[in-house]
């Protein structure tokens, strides 16, 4: 057995039930023109608690295939997505 695969990303959703998709973002240099490029994955991972929401910055690390896309579990939440400071009141009745 190799060494598990660990990534630092970005949620960009987390619409389903124990799943979030994390985008991993990695610089390559043109074979060609020499000049570095950003290039992007995108993987389903596995939440149990729920914990990762959008704009988190987030640890994986490749696993057992949990289901057919599912290949990675989290880890844990490296920064929190910044709150846009405004706070909802909820109206007096």
């Amino acid at each position: 057995m190799g060494k598990k695969r660990e990534f630092v990303g970005t949620v960009i959703s987390d619409k389903m039930q124990k799943t979030i998709i994390v985008k991993i973002m990695r610089l390559t240099k043109h074979p060609k023109y020499k000049r570095i490029i950003k290039k992007y994955n995108k993987f389903k991972v596995h939440d149990e608690k729920g914990i990762a929401k959008i704009g988190d910055m987030v640890r994986i690390q490749q696993t057992r295939p949990i289901s057919k896309e599912k290949h990675f579990r989290l880890l844990e939440v490296i920064k929190p997505a910044k709150s846009s400071g405004i706070e909802i009141k909820p109206e007096l009745l």
